[in-house]
């Protein structure tokens, strides 16, 4: 099996990960490493595009190397994404590993309400690949990630306004190519008390902001950190025509997880590669 490229990848370029002063660190590197040795033909390095001071959060809804981020009133505080340095960085891999097709590519948190922000900062257009990413929401008190969110409110309201969003978001931006990880607000999704997820709860709510991506003419993305068999069935139901492959890798081993399965599953649902590896996969018929 050729895999597709892994289209959602962080480094030490991405604030989350501790950023290029921690001990994160020559994860580009290593990253590339693992690449070659597992066999996959190529990556979209998707480094964090997020506005500093844009939301708030607790120390205990992070990892222990993120909390130093959250400042007195709460708000979330760090280094903008370090283009040049980004692509700096690339330039030397691509160097070191001819034989991988190293892609260039930021994941914009929130593009339909810091797009101008975002741009100036950086140029949108020297990039490869914007996956275009919803982390927060502001269900009263200022915005936040569900992480918090599902503290604060039923988890059910959450995920409504989560899925509320979704079409606001894609009719408020034109700056991203790809709707990445549809199932965001599920990863902290209180199982013990509230019981498993139920996507038919949800059906109408998810249906309807897949058609709004699907209706811009935009890519999902099939996220494999969990494979849900409803997101790319309802995908392709609602119209959606191309998807990418992601891992949302942070560490080099976990790059392409899940990959073999996703293939399959896309597979079975009509989607195709394209000609080359990095490439959107494409539904037939």
């Amino acid at each position: 099996m050729t895999l597709p490229a892994d289209s959602h990848v962080h480094s030490e370029w991405s604030w989350d990960t501790g950023g290029p002063h921690s001990e994160a660190v020559g994860r580009m590197r290593a990253t590339c490493e693992q690449a070659v040795r597992i066999g996959l033909p190529a990556l979209f390095f998707t480094e964090h595009l997020d506005i500093p001071g844009t939301w708030r959060a607790e120390p205990d809804d992070l990892m222990p190397h993120q909390r130093h981020y959250v400042q007195p009133d709460g708000s979330m505080v760090f280094d903008p994404l370090d283009v040049d340095g980004y692509f700096d960085a690339i330039d030397r891999m691509r160097h070191e590993f001819p034989s991988l097709e190293i892609f260039t590519g930021v994941e914009f948190g929130q593009p339909h309400l810091f797009e101008a922000e975002a741009r100036a900062l950086v140029d949108l257009g020297r990039f490869d690949r914007v996956n275009g990413s919803l982390h927060t929401l502001d269900m009263g008190g200022g915005r936040a990630e569900p992480s918090r969110l599902l503290k604060e409110h039923p988890p059910a309201a959450v995920m409504e306004a989560y899925l509320a969003e979704i079409p606001v978001m894609v009719a408020g931006s034109d700056a991203f190519d790809v709707f990445t990880h549809i199932d965001y607000a599920l990863r902290h999704w209180p199982a013990d008390s509230v019981g498993p997820f139920d996507p038919r709860e949800f059906e109408e709510g998810i249906r309807s902001g897949m058609r709004a991506i699907a209706e811009s003419g935009r890519a999902l993305e099939l996220n494999t950190r969990r494979l849900w068999s409803w997101v790319v069935q309802w995908w392709a139901e609602e119209g959606g025509r191309t998807i990418s492959f992601a891992s949302d890798a942070h560490t080099p081993d976990a790059i392409a997880s899940n990959f073999p399965e996703a293939v399959i599953l896309a597979e079975s649902f009509g989607f195709r590669a394209g000609a080359t590896p990095g490439e959107l996969w494409v539904r037939r018929g």
